[in-house]
């Protein structure tokens, strides 16, 4: 679990909801189904109609990464991609056949079987690269519909605004009915607003940095194949993998 967005999120609302006690005011006020309907639902419907199906739901899956990031280990690859150097080393490529099984990456499978293959290391990065541009695209494509929420609901609570100051304007002559309006008018740009700066665009740059540590590591994984294809010493190939950690 990443503590520390929890700690954010929970300071950031926490600072709002305290700043308006401070202020004299109520949490309750804050509290609009009407204002709340029209920006979440309004910014959900924007993003839904912008993406494909299959993107829209890979993003939504992809938030929770913000408090469950993948698991990401790179001393542990560091030290697999070493263990598999030394057994080529001493007893050649195809004894890494038998290791294949027990790799649970599919893209490290993937990598090995190429070196059991005998591929050579021009070609073995050029195929992996080429799958690490597809991997990094689809996993940036996914992540990009929190960067378009964080777009579309300051101009939605906008939009709820000016709905409530329509509703204050229709009823002038009935003072009763003018404080909902105005309420929502206003709470319905601090959603909007808020929630763009708290809550989506946080998450997307959140997300954007895993993607990148992610694939750093997929590079440390082709750097030390290719190494290994070449026959580098074991020893040289993991102090070049340690410099992506520097």
């Amino acid at each position: 679990m990443d503590k520390i967005s929890i700690v954010g999120l929970g300071l950031g609302l926490a600072t709002i909801l305290v700043g308006q006690v401070l202020e004299g005011g109520h949490v309750s006020s804050l509290i609009q189904p009407t204002a709340m309907l029209i920006v979440f639902g309004g910014t959900l419907g924007a993003v839904m109609l912008q993406s494909p199906m299959p993107v829209f739901l890979a993003g939504m899956r992809m938030g929770v990464w913000v408090f469950f990031p993948p698991a990401i280990d790179p001393q542990k690859l560091i030290s697999d991609i070493g263990h598999w150097s030394q057994v080529a080393r001493k007893e050649g490529l195809l004894a890494l056949e038998e290791q294949i099984p027990s790799v649970p990456d599919p893209f490290a499978r993937k990598g090995l079987q190429l070196l059991v293959d005998g591929a050579e290391p021009d070609r073995l990065r050029q195929v992996l690269d080429v799958e690490i541009g597809a991997y990094e695209a689809k996993l940036k494509l996914a992540s990009k519909i929190w960067e378009s929420a964080g777009g579309y609901s300051p101009t939605i609570g906008i939009i709820g605004a000016v709905m409530g100051l329509i509703h204050v304007m229709e009823n002038l002559a009935d003072p009763a009915k003018l404080g909902s309006g105005i309420a929502v008018a206003f709470v319905a740009t601090i959603y909007g607003v808020g929630a763009a700066n708290l809550v989506f665009l946080p998450i997307a740059k959140k997300l954007m940095a895993i993607i990148s540590i992610l694939v750093i590591q997929r590079e440390m994984l082709v750097d030390g194949l290719v190494g290994i294809a070449n026959g580098d010493n074991p020893r040289i190939v993991e102090s070049r993998l340690q410099g992506y950690l520097a």
